[in-house]
């Protein structure tokens, strides 16, 4: 998950927002991967590599944009 709050110098506050923020990251991570997965076997296999790989950019742990 990262550094504990007081190791970045994060207020109480910031260290609850950047949790919250890494958990609807992850959430909309997991929704793009799922689709992702789900056109792979509809057969749409351009929009299900196109979704994976912007599911894991997007995704707060390992590779991420935001992060």
């Amino acid at each position: 998950m990262g550094p504990p709050a007081h190791a970045v110098g994060l207020t109480p506050c910031e260290a609850g927002y950047r949790s919250a923020m890494d958990f609807i990251l992850w959430l909309i991570a997991a929704i793009l991967v799922i689709a992702g997965i789900v056109s792979l076997f509809r057969g749409s296999i351009l929009w299900g590599v196109v979704l994976i790989v912007v599911g894991l950019l997007v995704g707060p742990g390992g590779v991420s944009i935001f992060t």
